[in-house]
């Protein structure tokens, strides 16, 4: 089993910026790609950002890009989620998200491990 556990979110101004940590523990070898979403009230689960296991592939959401930044520690075991330009409608709660697959989907369904969220608030 594979344990995440998110750290790092918060309340900020809009404009603002955000680091999301998370942390990998249990069987961490199996772990390939590794990915944050998000869930605003009422909203479905959405893609947010994702790294292959070396971290050299990267995929964003359209609504992210270029705000943010996802990057990755395999030496720790751990994923960052570096949030800049902050909006209100990036407020949400996050999820980190990992598998055994080598492939970043871009669905919740094909994530086997989750961490148990951290809420982000933006302000206006």
């Amino acid at each position: 089993q594979v344990q995440l556990v998110e750290s790092g979110g918060g309340l900020v101004q809009a404009g603002g910026s955000l680091r999301l940590s998370c942390a990998a523990s249990g069987r961490t070898f199996s772990i390939n790609a590794m990915g944050w979403f998000r869930q605003a009230p009422g909203n479905e689960r959405e893609f947010v950002a994702g790294t292959s296991r070396s971290g050299g592939a990267t995929y964003y959401a359209d609504s992210v890009k270029g705000r943010f930044t996802i990057s990755r520690d395999n030496a720790k075991n751990t994923v960052y989620l570096q949030m800049n330009s902050l909006k209100p409608e990036d407020t949400a709660v996050y999820y980190c998200a990992a598998d055994r697959n080598p492939i970043v989907v871009r669905s919740p369904n094909a994530y086997n491990y989750w961490g148990q969220g951290t809420q982000v608030t933006v302000s206006s």
